[in-house]
Parts: structure tokens; sequence; C-alpha cells
């Protein structure tokens, strides 16, 4: 058994995803000597990279807002600030190619006030007639009302809220889907009000440049597994990659001891276990946290990621969004996976379909022969460029299903037995299944430790910056 007690105790984080790597920084930082476990070989959770041949491979396209001060606070912590891009002003390219031919629409602000940044850009899009714009503007109004604190909306599904407030199947598909499915990876009537309201209000309807979007410059990799593994070294942290814990014993004198896959024993006096909600249950001792009975009810919503290769620049834009189509989002990746150095002149595009709990185990032939013609309709030169190469990656569990009464499956950071604590995107953030609630995790989970301890958190100064 391995564990000696330093200046301000041990630490055992189970998890190597943002969450993981959070708490495990901020702990650190509070001169906790703290050990990393993650049984995959990388870090950075289910935002990583892997290679294909030559090929540099993000298992998803993952996107952040202005609004996610919690992620960038993290991203300038790694130092890797400059790894990212956002966009001076939100602007969402959305394109539809129907009977009545192609419509090029876009969904963008000004730095009018709130909630008139939005207003020149609703008047024009062309995918709403006038009346179903009127329509959306009152939905916006309404929903600016609604207290995210009410744990009402919790128990109302989006859709249905939508429906009692003006909105058509129109107005559902062409705006609140578009971003919601996106954001919550479920559809209007799959999704809990309160966490579409969190969504909406936060990122469109608080400050007008809120949502504005970032998006990585290079690889996930190269900032969730290079820049945080160096990061994590500096704080003295033991990051143990391809390291599975099977089992977590609260010992008699109030330490932990986390037994691993190969038999060996951690003790520690803290434990917070930052993995995903099936590995969190499976560890957790019998009554550790209130309905604990409940938390396999906390389902999940998969992720499908599409990606081709083509011989030739196809798309002139950074990415866009499609109505009515099956293609939902679709980035351009080709600067950051190293595909010139193959197929010089080629273009890598990443079609990211949230809410696809009927594509999801589809086989690649049937994938191929469903999205290869659309986007060759979306896009008129892939009619005749080559396609050099196609493949999918496929998230199963890519977030918890953010369904109405999710929130009660929800368990906060602290747990009833002491110094065991749950970080995790899954966990009572108040957020969707993002990046930003895995950080914002992250840091609940380290503040209620060091509070336990009896040691003061530094102050979230609520600008994104990493507490001090």
């Amino acid at each position: 058994m391995t564990g000696e007690t330093g200046n301000g105790g041990t630490a055992v984080v189970v998890g190597g995803g943002l969450a993981g790597i959070t708490a495990a920084l901020r702990l650190a930082e509070a001169d906790v000597e703290v050990t990393l476990l993650e049984a995959r070989p990388r870090l950075g959770g289910l935002a990583f990279s892997f290679r294909r041949g030559e090929l540099t491979v993000d298992n998803g396209q993952h996107v952040f807002l202005r609004c996610c001060t919690a992620y960038r606070g993290l991203i300038a912590r790694l130092g890797a600030m400059g790894q990212m891009e956002i966009q001076p002003r939100l602007e969402v390219p959305v394109l539809s190619v129907r009977e009545s031919g192609y419509r090029l629409g876009r969904l963008s602000r000004t730095e009018l006030p709130v909630p008139l940044h939005l207003a020149a850009s609703l008047a024009g899009y062309p995918h709403l007639a006038p009346a179903d714009r009127l329509r959306v503007v009152r939905g916006a109004l309404a929903l600016q009302r609604l207290d995210l604190a009410d744990p009402a909306l919790d128990a109302v599904s989006f859709g249905a809220w939508l429906r009692a407030h003006w909105q058509n199947d129109r107005t559902i598909a062409a705006l609140w889907d578009l971003v919601g499915v996106a954001t919550l990876n479920a559809r209007a009537d799959e999704v809990s009000l309160a966490l579409a309201a969190m969504v909406f209000k936060t990122g469109l309807l608080s400050e007008n440049g809120a949502s504005d979007i970032g998006i990585a410059k290079v690889p996930l990799g190269a900032v969730h597994h290079d820049a945080a593994g160096r990061e994590l070294a500096a704080a003295e942290v033991t990051v143990r990659l391809r390291t599975k814990a099977v089992e977590l014993k609260p010992d008699s004198d109030g330490r932990h001891t986390v037994r691993l896959e190969n038999g060996e024993l951690l003790s520690a006096d803290t434990v917070v276990l930052a993995g995903a909600q099936d590995t969190a249950s499976a560890l957790l001792p019998p009554d550790a946290v209130a309905g604990q009975h409940r938390l396999g009810e906390l389902g999940y919503a998969p992720i499908l990621n599409v990606h081709v290769v083509y011989d030739r620049p196809v798309l002139r834009r950074p990415f866009f969004a499609a109505l009515d189509s099956p293609v939902q989002w679709v980035f351009d990746r080709t600067e950051h996976s190293g595909v010139a150095a193959v197929h010089p002149g080629a273009q890598y595009l990443a079609l990211s379909q949230s809410a696809v709990r009927d594509e999801i185990d589809l086989p690649v032939a049937e994938l191929r022969a469903r999205y290869l013609p659309e986007l060759a309709r979306l896009l008129p030169p892939a009619r005749s460029a080559e396609v050099l190469d196609f493949f999918v990656t496929r998230e199963r569990t890519a977030t918890f299903d953010a369904a109405p009464g999710t929130a009660a499956l929800r368990p906060g950071p602290a747990t009833r037995v002491p110094g065991l604590l749950l970080a995790g995107s899954w966990t009572a953030t108040g957020w969707p299944a993002t990046m930003e609630g895995a950080v914002r995790s992250g840091h609940a989970a380290a503040d209620a430790a060091l509070a336990a301890a009896g040691r003061p958190a530094p102050v979230d100064r609520g600008d994104g910056r990493w507490p001090r």
C-alpha cells in the first residue's frame, strides 16, 4: 500500500478527463499530494485525438462559447489559449436545399444590447417566414423571463414549453433545435426545459458576445493531453495512464483505500471520482449519496461523427449548419489533421451528428450511402470530387441523457462519506454535458474537498480566470 500524508494531505483522482484534470490541478496547487488515475492511454476524456495512419483525428468536433468561462479558464491555466480561436462576433452559416432552391442564411449578432443584438440576423433569416420570425421573438422574450432556479422547469420538456409559447414545427427545426441539438444532444421534445433554458439564456440572452464560437486550432489531444500532461507534471501530480480503479473502501481512520486492477492498493485522505456516471456509481460505497439507487436512471445519449476526405476543396467556410437534411453541422478539419502532407490539395470534413440514437449502430456502408449523396446535394463541388477516405467515430455514451426529470438524478460534489467527492459533467453543475460543465464540476469537487479539510478555497472571481 502506498500513500503518505504530505503537508496538504493526499488525494487520488479517478478519471483523467477535463473534470479530473481540473480537480487534480486545483488540489495540487493547495499543496495536496495528488495521484491521477486514467484507465485509457491518454488524458482528455471524450475530447481527444487519435492517429489514423498519417491523419490526426479528433474523435468528435468539440466547440465552446465565449460564455464558457470555466473551460476558457482551464485552457488559460494550461497555457493553451493561443491554440484556440474565438469568433470576434457570432456568425453561423445555415444552409438549406429544398425544392424552392438553395438558401444560405446566417445567425449572427451585432454590438447592440441583448436581445437586440440578434434582431438584424433574425429579420433577414431566410429559413423562417416573417410570421415565424415574430413567433421566435415572442418565444425568446418568454424564455428570458424564466427563473432558472425554479425546480419545476426540469419536469417539463422544452418542446412542450415551446409549443405552448407560440412556436411551431418550423421554428423549432430552423432555430431552437438547430442550436439545442448541438448543445444538449437531444431534440426539444426530449430535453428538460431547465437545461434548454439555461443554454439559451446563458448563450444567447445574457451578453451580446456570450454566443461567439470557439474552436481549437490544433488537435484536441495537443491541449487536453499534451498541455494538460505538462501542467500536471509541473504541479507534481503523479499521472498514471492505463490504470483502472476497481474498488474503493473507506478506512476506519478516515482515509480511503483504492484498489487497482492489478491488485495494487493506494491510500489517500481524499478521493475524487471524476469519471463517467457508471464508473463512479460502480465505485461508490453503499448509501454514499442520496438516491444512489437511482443513478442508473441517468441514461446516456450518443453522438456520431462522420469523417470524409475529398481530393479537392468542396467547402469554402470553416463550418456550417444544415437544415432540411440529415446532416447537422459540418466542419473543415483540413488544417488540423495533417491531411495535406498525405494528399496535397485534399479537404477533410467532419460531420457532427447529435441526438442520433437511430443511427449510432448503423454499418459504415449504410452511413456512407446516407451522407455522401447528402453532402453532394448541399455542396455542389462535392459532386465531382473523389472521396479518398470515409470513416466514422461513435461515442455511444457521449453525454448523459438530458431528459425531463434529470436534475433529481445528478448529485452534487459532496457525498455522505467524508473525503469522497464526485466530479464529471453528469453531476449537478446546472449545465448540460459539455466541456464547460466538466470543468465546473472539477472546481466544485476541489472546493468541497478543501472546505471539508478546513482549508480556504481560492475565491472564484467569476471571470473565467483560474482562481488563485
